[in-house]
């Protein structure tokens, strides 16, 4: 199989940690849409990631791979079976993928990192400012009632826990981190999540990803064990457009 996408992405980062925990084989073509080719456009016209290429079958949508892999290899489960937990899972996936991806990539990762390095020009203080002020407060707010006071949401880490979870990573790239003293149990969630092991083996391809040159980054990939496509979909100019990290 195959993943299109950057390893910081936390769109990405949630299907990669679903693999992880399944034991499946897997190769990286780790660019943004930014960069994304024709081909890449072709493949995933809202030119977002990751994409999923599995035996000529091309999926592009985060959560409608991360179900996939769910059904397709059954072990561990990482939806819940009972329904009702089951429906609740997929909200929560689907609080994350909106609703903290605005606040937290639109809102926070994208002003602050992305579009000062990727188009050279300042990002949009105004809306930082909101973020850290208004929407990111009351999205955790939100949270703190929501998570359990300790543990996993359904007992073993599952893809809601590591939707929600895979924000933060992004938050802690830009400089926040949720107050343990006002979030309590969010701040203990995230903790606990991001500890976990196949969380942990992407965090070093993330900081390499993050700390190299577009034109160093391959081999410093590869250097450090990632399994990566032959090919690639990336070109060496960004293009802007209807896309999401």
């Amino acid at each position: 199989m195959k993943i299109i996408g950057s390893y910081v992405s936390p769109y990405v980062r949630k299907v990669l940690v679903c693999m992880e925990l399944k034991g499946l084989e897997y190769e990286v073509d780790p660019i943004t849409p930014f960069f994304g080719n024709d081909e890449f456009r072709r493949l995933s016209p809202l030119c977002r990631i990751p994409v999923l290429i599995d035996d000529g079958m091309v999926l592009t949508d985060s959560s409608v791979i991360a179900e996939y892999l769910d059904e397709q290899y059954p072990e561990p489960k990482l939806m819940p079976v009972e329904p009702k937990e089951r429906a609740r899972a997929r909200w929560l996936e689907e609080f994350a993928d909106t609703r903290l991806g605005d606040v937290f990539i639109w809102g926070l990762f994208y002003p602050k990192m992305v579009h000062p390095r990727v188009w050279n020009e300042p990002g949009d203080e105004a809306r930082i400012e909101r973020t850290l002020s208004t929407e990111l407060p009351a999205a955790l707010d939100y949270l703190e009632v929501e998570l359990p006071d300790n543990g996993y949401l359904f007992g073993e880490i599952g893809i809601a826990d590591i939707a929600i979870a895979s924000f933060f990573r992004n938050g802690s790239y830009a400089g926040f981190v949720p107050d343990a003293a006002r979030w309590p149990r969010t701040a203990a969630f995230v903790e606990l999540v991001l500890r976990h092991p196949a969380f942990q083996r992407l965090h070093q391809l993330e900081m390499i990803q993050l700390s190299t040159t577009i034109e160093g980054r391959r081999q410093a990939l590869l250097d450090a064990g990632a399994r990566l496509t032959e090919e690639t979909y990336g070109q060496r100019e960004p293009r802007k457009g209807v896309m999401r990290l």
